[in-house]
């Protein structure tokens, strides 16, 4: 009895052991197991990794997308980032590489690199930013480099992004060094924000003043009043101006919207940094997920692409001309 009570006994210690170590090597692949995957980075020696329109020109536009994407599956798993190689997520971005040339750029050449920005998911927390944004900006530093070094062969440039896009201007803004920057004609910081930091990390952010300065970046955000803020893409923004008259201060500009049938005022609010647009009527542009209505982020390009426009022939010339 005593035998066959302590065979008993050993038996349940025994069961018991295994299905610990069975639930601890659980864990431990469950801790080890990816929660989500990554695509394959960009290889910028590849020309499909590129949208590029060469006009044989003087001036360069360099320009970085917004953001295209949302969440999706990849390899069974969820995928935070945009996948540059798969054909239906190339065709997102494709499309706004292809306006924005068709908008901005006249006779300009322009160079729109794809990247594995962060799909729109990642712009609902801050957290997630933080956590997210700096593989795409690696993609775009690579690109960025390759563009100086196999692709712009010294020629002035223009740097423009909107959104996440934007968001890599400023980041490529502080990296860049003074002989790239003395050929830089202007950043456009499109739908996004340059903040104290921004600023104390690098000179190269100067505020545009007026609507031929140079070496300047042009910031601008646009909402019906300053409750219809997206707080993550505006707040603490330190400058502006207005992309119609090219002021720094509160004077209205009014022009007929290319969009839309409406004729618009828009003010700069010196105080919030933010465009205040008045007697848009449409309601198709709130952006999705953390878009607001009052709030006109989704229009930053179009709305104002007459300026923009004449404002990047401008400035080249400028430039083009104090050489």
């Amino acid at each position: 009895m005593i035998i066959k009570y302590t065979n008993t006994k050993l038996s349940v210690a025994l069961a018991l052991a295994v299905a610990t170590l069975f639930l601890v090597s659980c864990r431990r692949e469950q801790s080890v197991r990816p929660l989500a995957t990554v695509p394959a980075p960009p290889v910028y020696t590849d020309a499909t990794q590129w949208y590029i329109t060469d006009r044989s020109a003087p001036v360069d536009i360099f320009y970085v997308i917004s953001t295209e994407t949302g969440d999706y599956t990849l390899a069974g798993l969820p995928c935070h980032y945009a996948d540059t190689y798969n054909d239906s997520i190339r065709a997102l971005l494709h499309g706004e590489m292809k306006g924005v040339d068709k908008i901005l750029c006249g006779n300009f050449n322009y160079y729109s690199p794809y990247y594995r920005q962060c799909t729109l998911q990642a712009f609902t927390s801050d957290s997630l930013v933080a956590v997210r944004t700096p593989l795409a900006l690696r993609d775009v530093h690579r690109a960025f480099a390759h563009y100086l070094n196999r692709f712009n062969q010294g020629r002035p440039f223009i740097l423009a992004g909107f959104s996440q896009g934007a968001l890599a201007v400023v980041d490529l803004l502080k990296h860049i060094d003074s002989s790239v920057y003395s050929r830089m004609i202007a950043a456009y910081v499109i739908g996004w924000r340059v903040t104290d930091s921004d600023l104390v990390a690098t000179p190269c952010l100067r505020p545009a003043q007026d609507s031929a300065d140079l070496g300047v970046t042009i910031c601008y955000n646009t909402v019906r009043d300053n409750s219809c803020a997206i707080p993550m893409i505006s707040d603490g923004n330190r400058f502006a101006i207005n992309p119609v008259n090219w002021c720094t201060d509160a004077t209205p500009a009014t022009f007929a919207s290319p969009i839309s049938s409406d004729t618009v005022t828009v003010a700069l609010d010196t105080a919030s940094k933010l465009l205040h647009l008045s007697g848009y009527t449409p309601t198709n542009y709130i952006l999705p997920l953390i878009g607001r209505e009052g709030n006109y982020h989704s229009l930053e390009i179009s709305l104002y692409r007459d300026a923009l426009r004449r404002n990047v022939a401008l400035r080249a010339n400028t430039f083009m001309q104090s050489r």
